[in-house]
């Protein structure tokens, strides 16, 4: 893609659908029990004033697969990016936003865990969504899917 623009716009549609992956992994997740087993007080409910922000947010942090100068597979490339909202989530947002402590320990001691999974979730869509939507060749962009 040689337009700046529009290469800009295929990363935030990458991050937005990132975020309704990431979305429907954690709402699947607290729906069918996985949260409570592992003792995660995690259990998001789907509505769109949950759904929205996040999908929003999603295309956002997808801003960050805009260089392209970044090496790998399109699944460790969706996993290096992922860990800027990772860091954001457990050291930002828990702790200062929704007072859940540190790394968010207060919803139990596996939530940076659930986190860095469903934001690897988050990051892999959005790479390989932007690698779909790609019209440079292979070997001037991402390498293929390994």
């Amino acid at each position: 893609m040689r337009n700046f623009f529009s290469w800009v716009s295929v990363c935030f549609a990458g991050g937005l659908v990132g975020g309704l992956a990431n979305s429907i992994f954690l709402y699947l997740a607290g729906s069918y029990g996985l949260f409570a087993s592992i003792n995660v007080a995690l259990a998001p409910q789907w509505t769109l004033p949950w759904l929205y922000p996040r999908l929003v947010w999603g295309g956002v942090w997808g801003l960050l697969l805009t260089p392209r100068w970044m090496p790998g597979s399109i699944f460790w490339r969706g996993v290096i990016v992922s860990i800027a909202p990772t860091l954001f989530q457990l050291l930002i947002v828990f702790p200062n936003m929704l007072n859940k402590g540190l790394w968010g320990l207060e919803l139990g001691m596996l939530t940076p865990i659930v986190v860095i999974v469903a934001n690897a979730v988050w990051g892999v869509a959005a790479a390989i969504w932007v690698r779909l939507a790609d019209d440079t060749p292979v070997s001037s962009s991402y390498s293929r899917l390994r």
